[in-house]
């Protein structure tokens, strides 16, 4: 006779060792599939969070890449411009007056007034003061003249060999022999008084370009 096939309700699970053949394979089977999955499911988990990071990491320093290689591209034309402006600055400087130039310069700048008509009652250099790349020189002035002779001593200037910059600081412009109301009913003829500093510039030279740097180099290690 053949032994009869058990059944799923039948089967010992405090027994396993009496289950048929197949069953235990099964069981065998179901359990390590069991094991496979709880740990795919686990590892897989822990992977899946260890990729967001990265991939949020990627987008990062991706989107950092593209800023750096964006600088990158413009670095060449941006140190092109700024050789052309420090060349372009040291051609303008160059058409200033020269140390040796100034002390004619400041002359011509008191006879164009002479020439023009203008009385020099006050036109005292002062003492230089020397900048980064550049030295300013005041001048204490005080002029006689009428609007059309300033004007024609403005002219003047402008017109010398050399760049003439010239900047006004204090002006005080009135007529002559009035107090310091204004200006009003003053004609093209009228007698007027110019008084104040006006300052002239003129560029440094290497050396001296050179010799500014150490001592501000000197001072800057100073204790």
């Amino acid at each position: 006779m053949s032994k009869k096939k058990m059944s799923l309700r039948e089967l010992d699970f405090n027994n396993t060792g009496s289950w048929p053949r197949e069953y235990k394979i099964g069981a065998c089977i179901l359990v390590g599939l069991l094991i496979f999955f709880l740990l795919w499911y686990v590892i897989t988990r822990e992977k899946g969070d260890e990729l967001t990071n990265l991939e949020a990491q990627e987008s990062t320093l991706r989107a950092d890449f593209e800023t750096k290689q964006g600088k990158a591209a413009n670095l060449e034309p941006l140190k092109q411009q700024l050789a052309q402006m420090e060349q372009q600055l040291q051609q303008m400087l160059r058409q200033l007056p020269s140390k040796t130039e100034m002390p004619d310069l400041i002359v011509d700048i008191s006879q164009t007034a002479i020439a023009t008509g203008i009385q020099n009652d006050l036109f005292k250099p002062g003492e230089e003061m020397p900048r980064e790349f550049y030295a300013e020189q005041p001048i204490a002035l005080r002029m006689v003249g009428s609007y059309h002779q300033f004007g024609a001593f403005v002219s003047g200037v402008a017109s010398l060999p050399r760049v003439v910059i010239m900047t006004m600081h204090d002006i005080s412009l009135k007529p002559r022999g009035a107090g310091t109301d204004g200006l009003a009913g003053i004609g093209p003829n009228s007698s007027l008084e110019l008084s104040g500093t006006v300052k002239t510039y003129r560029y440094l030279d290497e050396e001296e370009t050179a010799a500014q740097a150490q001592a501000a180099q000197a001072t800057e290690g100073a204790p």
